[in-house]
């Protein structure tokens, strides 16, 4: 999101250049500078001990292609925490690990995406309301299920499958 207006007093900005920044939205009434705003969200790479991705079907994101769990993070949260929390909350499972896998900007919908990857005990899920169904699938048939390559969801599932 870029600002137009001070989001604090309501004066019109003027772009200034702000440093190597370049150009940036500048509000001259309270003498600041209002850089672009993104949401931030998790994304994460559930698998079992079989080898198995846990993918959600949710219809609101894609009748098509299956998604892994993801979800926006609250402010003051940590993206470790947020990643735990949206999985227990959209599947039930309580994972074994977390690791940071990397991030990755999400153009069509202007987000940063941070990326883990789980390890869980296969299990049965409780779903939330927001999926309308969760599955274990190997991961060689799951990166065929998810939107192609490209997306956050093939880029976790491609590098796992090339460090295992």
């Amino acid at each position: 999101m870029r600002f137009k207006y001070c989001p604090d007093c309501g004066h019109k900005l003027i772009d200034r250049e702000i440093g190597d920044e370049g150009l940036i939205p500048y509000c001259e009434h309270c003498e600041k500078p209002l850089f672009d705003m993104f949401s931030t969200c998790v994304i994460a790479l559930v698998v079992n001990e079989f080898e198995e991705a846990l993918l959600l079907r949710q219809n609101y994101i894609s009748t098509v292609y299956r998604n892994l769990i993801s979800g926006y993070m609250k402010p003051g949260e940590r993206a470790e925490d947020a990643a735990m929390r949206e999985i227990e909350e959209e599947t039930g499972i309580t994972p074994d690990s977390l690791q940071f896998l990397g991030t990755y900007w999400f153009a069509k919908k202007d987000m940063l995406m941070i990326g883990f990857m789980a390890k869980a005990q296969k299990s049965a899920f409780n779903i939330s309301k927001e999926v309308d169904e969760a599955q274990w699938i190997p991961v060689e048939q799951a990166i065929k299920m998810v939107h192609p390559k490209g997306s956050v969801s093939y880029a976790l599932l491609e590098k796992y499958m090339s460090n295992s």
